[in-house]
């Protein structure tokens, strides 16, 4: 099963804190939060879960799949996730 956003706003108003509303208002400012902040080029550490980070990718040499033609992949920035030690342990304890 899949966690989606739909889930944590569930869970956040079962624990009797807050609205749906209100959770949902929570969730939605915090992912924003995460991706502005991503966005400019900073990392997101959330302590016990793990640190996301943007790294940049250089221009290289690839091929279409479908019909094995070279083709060149522009320089790009990419997400990364690394997981903290407390979420590893938890994961393959």
């Amino acid at each position: 099963m899949t966690l989606t956003k739909a889930h944590i706003v569930e869970n956040l108003f079962n624990q009797n804190v807050f609205t749906k509303t209100e959770s949902a208002q929570i969730v939605e400012t915090l992912f924003e939060l995460i991706k502005q902040s991503l966005a400019s080029g900073d990392d997101v550490l959330i302590s016990g879960f793990g640190k996301f980070s943007v790294k940049g990718k250089n221009q290289r040499r690839g091929r279409n799949p479908q019909t094995g033609d070279p083709i060149i992949l522009s320089p790009r920035r990419v997400v990364t996730f690394k997981c903290s030690g407390v979420l590893r342990e938890r994961i393959n304890p």
